[in-house]
């Protein structure tokens, strides 16, 4: 019994990340008021200078990750939808979805300088240090444009045959991609640009997030309609679990030291997943955030997730002008929300 106890110990002692038992023990740790007007999408941690990247009307909000003091803010965004910061090259780029373009701006002075033309509605984008490419999805164009961050050209444009919605990159010349149209990810080879394989989702319906345990090469792909986090083996693309989800999903992030796979809900919740092991998986917690908080980012050097949102009023009735009307969203009420151990 006594060296049962001690090992007992000895694993809870050194676990790192998220604690749990029967819970994740996430909790809220701070809530900050940005202000502002207008809605909002992806948002970005940029770990190594410790910042915080959040999309916000037609514009970016810039913030330190740790006290959330304002830095600045990158402006003339139309359709803002997706930011990512590169630190070692001293810039990031902005997905445009009303323009058709991608923003080049500069870390130090936040300051646009360039502007790159992509596919129809830019959305999500990544970075793959592997290949030193930048992939840009085009939700309404079934096309992924790529760009040389050395150069900030465009080398190619791949036909993906359906809507790219949300990527990842394996960091070993992989990239997955949701299709949010045909219910599939995608995997291209980030050195020949080619579409290698496609995995079906089925039962899942409209893949939004998509994140990755690169060490299991496991994808969970969370899909909003049929409201399921899919696993799949990112090598043969069997699926290996279907877990039930909050309502409204758009985010999901994997936390390698926990093992834990959370995904944003706009409904209002964090949908926690624990894999206890390369075929395992289960739901161990769903965490009260606040409506609307649909998208995230993880900081993984804090164990640290951020989300953001506004107070969200009545959804008007629809018309034909507009059939799928969105709440009123508060004037000024603009906030970021980090939740985490603590």
């Amino acid at each position: 019994m006594k060296h049962t106890i001690s090992f007992f110990l000895l694993v809870l002692s050194g676990f790192i990340g998220f604690s749990q038992s029967n819970a994740s023990r996430i909790d809220l740790v701070k809530k900050t008021v940005i202000g502002g007007d207008g809605s909002w999408d992806y948002l970005f941690a940029s770990v190594d200078d410790r910042r915080l990247y959040l999309s916000h009307g037609s514009q970016v909000e810039v913030i330190n990750a740790d006290t959330h003091e304002k830095i600045g803010v990158i402006s003339n965004s139309a359709g803002i939808h997706g930011v990512c910061a590169i630190p070692a090259l001293n810039k990031g780029y902005i997905t445009n979805g009303k323009t058709n373009q991608v923003t080049v701006f500069d870390i130090k002075t936040l300051q646009p300088v360039l502007v790159i033309p992509a596919g129809k509605n830019p959305d999500a984008l990544l970075y793959d240090k592997f290949s030193n490419k930048v992939f840009i999805f085009n939700n309404d164009d079934e096309s992924i444009t790529i760009i040389d961050a050395a150069t900030d050209k465009v080398i190619q444009t791949i036909d993906t045959g359906g809507n790219p919605e949300a990527g990842v990159t394996n960091d070993e010349g992989m990239i997955y991609v949701n299709l949010e149209d045909t219910n599939e990810i995608i995997a291209i080879s980030s050195k020949t640009l080619v579409v290698n394989s496609r995995f079906k989702l089925f039962p899942g319906e409209q893949p939004t997030g998509l994140a990755l345990d690169k060490k299991a090469r496991r994808l969970f792909s969370t899909c909003r309609k049929s409201e399921l986090m899919i696993v799949l083996d990112a090598k043969t693309g069997e699926v290996l679990a279907q877990l039930p989800i909050g309502k409204g999903v758009d985010g999901v992030i994997f936390d390698d030291q926990s093992k834990l796979a959370i995904c944003s809900n706009g409904d209002g919740t964090l949908t926690v997943v624990k894999e206890f092991s390369m075929n395992k998986f289960e739901v161990i917690d769903t965490i009260q955030t606040a409506r609307g908080a649909k998208t995230l980012t993880f900081d993984n050097k804090t164990n640290r997730i951020f989300t953001v949102t506004a107070q969200l009023g009545e959804t008007p009735a629809p018309t034909s002008e507009n059939p799928k009307p969105k709440p009123y969203i508060v004037p000024g009420t603009f906030m970021v929300l980090e939740y985490g151990k603590k």
